[in-house]
């Protein structure tokens, strides 16, 4: 497979929140997204630096606090545009400079580098997921060992349901999955993986899939690694 992008991810951490950010740069005109920045500011331009691009686009999957908390700061130094589902920003009613709201298979171009949305609500009222040649950013949608949870305010199993299933239908089992957090697995398992190793996967019933992502007394739903 012929790439025209270059990825990195950076681990970033406050308190017990460990979070993946990913960043993408076309190989051609070294323009740079950068999927969820959070946490950690310095840590994070010093990638900038080290890829000596160019920062044209924050690509957020939802807007959890522990996705979005660099958005603002990232504006004020390099002025990027900022994309979220209609979905989200409607529902939460988030607001930043140069936000685009995108719908489901928009496409938002990164130099020479194609990049489609994949709306998967479910964890929040607007997830999304960010799809290129050979990888998928999922944010909380889906993890290597699991699922997001369903957000009481705007979160919904029958959709998260909805959305994996979608997942498993429109993307290749080649792609390998990049979530927002670990849980012990390393990110870029492929797909296929997942379809035989995660629980949620599993499922071809949309009440058994709710009755178990909605059980009582869950434990570890934090335990980022």
């Amino acid at each position: 497979m012929n790439l025209t992008f270059h990825m990195e991810q950076l681990r970033v951490c406050f308190m017990n929140f460990i979070n993946y950010v990913y960043f993408v740069m076309d190989e051609k005109t070294r323009d740079i997204a950068i999927v969820d920045p959070s946490w950690d500011l310095l840590k994070v331009e010093s990638y900038l630096q080290h890829l000596n691009g160019d920062l044209k686009a924050i690509l957020l999957t939802h807007s959890h606090w522990d996705h979005i908390n660099l958005v603002n700061p990232l504006l004020e130094k390099y002025n990027p545009q900022v994309f979220m589902s209609t979905n989200e920003i409607d529902f939460y009613h988030f607001r930043c400079r140069n936000l685009h709201s995108i719908k489901d298979k928009d496409s938002i171009q990164v130099g020479e580098t194609e990049i489609k949305s994949l709306l998967t609500p479910g964890h929040t009222a607007g997830s999304v997921c960010y799809l290129l040649s050979d990888r998928l950013f999922t944010g909380d949608t889906i993890f290597i060992e699991g699922c997001g949870f369903c957000d009481p305010n705007g979160g919904n199993p029958i959709e998260l349901y909805n959305s994996v299933q979608k997942i498993k239908r429109e993307i290749d089992d080649f792609i390998q999955i990049y979530p927002a957090h670990s849980f012990g697995k390393a990110p870029g398992f492929t797909l296929n993986h997942l379809m035989d190793e995660n629980i949620y996967f599993q499922f071809t019933s949309k009440e058994s899939f709710i009755k178990f992502r909605m059980r009582p007394n869950q434990k570890g739903l934090f335990d980022f690694k």
